[in-house]
């Protein structure tokens, strides 16, 4: 994980996403890649001819380029190998495309408030289409703590399996760590891998992992891990993403999609 894509924009999320990966990059020895989308799509009611929204460019730029000075002046003061890349463009698409070579995206947990606040979609969309691990930052973290506990939510799916390879580096790091399964009316895993196959992957990694069946009765699998994951004092959650659709999940209120809705910590996750 030396090489950390930093989503930047100027919301309420970019300081706590941006100490996150400057504390994920000192902890791995690693880069960030500061990514700062600029869109000059506009649309403004009424305005057929554009002439509104082509005013509105020339104030884009000066407020994406007030940001970029402002976070080249905090990084005057870190002892951090980074770069900056700015592009036009959405940010979800310019993610996707820089995430091809890098090891890890940083973006927020919340949706900025001009946006409603809800949970952040653009973490959805990387985390499905990027294939990169997506560290997922709520709003509000003051840091990230590599070295201390971390819980891995482990369901032998194909989405867990990718999420437990690719936080491998960061497990190295953490003082313990347990695999959690959350069962229901006494069921098992659904998935052909056998409960102890993630501790086992781990041990050839040189990583010891306490494995522990969380009983799922009485509380959505999302609550019992996030509070199994508190209890134990974790510092990063690590899961399988959108293991069913995703507009599945939004009906159904999958794990996915209730944990992005209120995280209690940061999450690590893979498609």
């Amino acid at each position: 994980m030396r090489s950390i894509l930093l989503h930047v924009h100027d919301d309420e999320g970019l300081e706590s996403r941006l100490q996150a990966a400057l504390d994920l990059a000192r902890a791995m020895e690693g880069h960030v890649t500061f990514l700062q989308a600029i869109s000059y799509d506009v649309v403004m009611p009424g305005d057929f001819y554009g002439g509104m929204g082509a005013e509105l460019i020339p104030v884009i730029r000066e407020q994406a380029q007030t940001l970029r000075e402002k976070l080249e002046q905090r990084m005057a003061g870190e002892d951090i190998r980074w770069d900056w890349v700015d592009e036009p463009g959405w940010a979800e698409t310019r993610l996707m495309e820089h995430a091809a070579l890098s090891d890890v995206l940083v973006v927020s947990a919340t949706e900025p408030k001009e946006l409603g606040g809800g949970p952040s979609r653009l973490a959805g969309d990387v985390a499905i289409n990027a294939r990169t691990p997506v560290l997922v930052v709520p709003n509000g973290t003051a840091g990230f703590d590599c070295s201390g506990p971390a819980v891995v939510g482990w369901d032998g799916s194909p989405e867990a399996s990718r999420a437990l390879r690719a936080a491998v580096p960061l497990l190295k790091k953490a003082s313990s760590v347990m695999l959690a399964t959350v069962t229901r009316d006494g069921k098992g895993l659904k998935f052909d891998l056998p409960p102890t196959s993630g501790a086992e992957f781990l041990s050839r990694h040189g990583i010891s992992a306490e494995m522990l069946e969380l009983p799922g009765k009485g509380g959505h699998p999302s609550e019992v891990l996030g509070h199994a994951a508190l209890a134990r004092g974790a510092t990063v959650l690590v899961m399988g993403a959108y293991g069913q659709s995703r507009l599945l999940e939004s009906m159904l209120g999958g794990v996915t999609h209730r944990m992005l809705a209120d995280p209690p910590l940061p999450l690590l996750m893979a498609h």
